[in-house]
């Protein structure tokens, strides 16, 4: 069964239109309450293409599984298209100018993305993500203030090379990372930032593949010359390996879509929405998992009232808490103690915001009255 969603779109003023609930769904209106009310709600903020957001739609529905059902909440918006084009388009030109690039003013984009962080959140979202390389430029600034996860795909990306436990090509050598992508979003540099922060040496296209490859690329493109658009992508795909990287990664929609599926240097590059999309989905489980863990310590609280075997009780507990900690992904310490008239109490040390939801209800579990 795909997941529930419902789609919320703008026309051209910017003004949310009435929402309808697709794959197969029933009606549901707007911002309803069965939304607001799930725990593994999902918020998509579009792209710069209707096919870019379908993409990473299409794997999240894929890799959910029939089994796995969860809600999301998918907001387009053409103007915001219209402005991510139309900087990347911006960015390049800048980029072919010999007197040097044109500053840009990015700050309707940052505005408008910001409004529809916003409101996914209020929508019932509780984790938010964008299909979109080009809007992770401004993830920083769009995410301050948000309550919930915003996943950023570069971080995504840098944390499954890491646990992927890869060995250098060359003995001696540091793990070495290629990033092929845009003049805009290499210059931004999340993606050398984030696999930084992970031990890895980032290799850059140079000045000349830039030049003479990776922008006719993007020429030959454009002017609908698919073969020789390939051709030249290949090269600078080549030209990153023979500098002993261990993998690609292919960060452009437009150059993803240039190689077949067959194609072996396809092997060698990584879609960067394929780890958002999994990081997702994982978040999706284990918010899953919580709401279940939410109602076995319920039960433990009934247990507990009526007097059943405490240390059994105790001992289930301390495995839910030790579950609980492995859910949320992040580090805390759970104290449990029985007071002098047999009070079961918890205490969360230095929550995070994620697991806080799951342990409210520990500030008054189990009272002996």
């Amino acid at each position: 069964m795909p997941p529930s969603s419902v789609l919320l779109q703008t026309d051209e003023s910017g003004k949310f239109q009435e929402s309808k609930k697709s794959f197969g769904s029933k009606a549901a209106p707007f911002c309803s309450d069965a939304l607001l009310n799930q725990a593994n709600t999902v918020g998509i903020v579009g792209g710069a293409s209707v096919d870019s957001t379908l993409n990473l739609l299409g794997k999240l529905v894929q890799l959910s599984g029939e089994e796995n059902d969860f809600p999301f909440l998918l907001c387009s918006d053409p103007l915001l298209n219209k402005e991510l084009l139309s900087h990347d388009r911006s960015s390049f030109s800048s980029l072919n100018c010999k007197g040097g690039g044109v500053q840009l003013d990015d700050s309707l984009i940052v505005e408008n993305l910001r409004r529809k962080r916003v409101f996914l959140e209020k929508a019932g979202a509780r984790c938010i993500v964008m299909p979109c390389h080009l809007s992770h430029i401004w993830h920083d600034e769009v995410c301050k203030g948000c309550s919930v996860p915003f996943l950023h795909v570069s971080e995504c990306v840098a944390k499954e090379l890491k646990e992927a436990n890869m060995k250098p090509l060359e003995a001696g050598s540091p793990l070495r990372i290629g990033v092929l992508a845009k003049n805009a979003i290499l210059t931004a540099g999340f993606y050398q930032e984030k696999l930084q922060h992970e031990g890895f040496e980032v290799v850059l296209p140079d000045k000349a593949t830039m030049e003479h490859t990776l922008i006719p690329a993007l020429d030959a493109l454009n002017r609908k010359d698919v073969e020789g658009a390939r051709n030249l992508l290949r090269i600078a795909l080549q030209v990153l390996l023979v500098r002993a990287v261990n993998t690609v990664i292919l960060a452009s929609d437009d150059m993803q879509d240039l190689l077949p599926p067959d194609d072996p240097l396809l092997k060698k590059c990584i879609d960067p929405m394929d780890a958002l999309a999994r990081s997702t989905i994982k978040w999706v489980k284990s918010a899953e998992r919580a709401i279940t863990l939410t109602l076995e310590i319920r039960n433990v609280k009934y247990l507990w009232k009526l007097r059943v075997c405490r240390v059994l009780v105790m001992n289930n507990v301390r495995k839910l808490m030790d579950e609980v900690t492995h859910c949320t992904s992040h580090t805390h310490d759970i104290q449990m103690n029985v007071g002098g008239n047999n009070q079961l109490a918890f205490q969360s040390i230095s929550p995070s915001e994620s697991s806080t939801q799951l342990l409210w209800m520990t500030t008054d579990l189990l009272h002996n009255r």
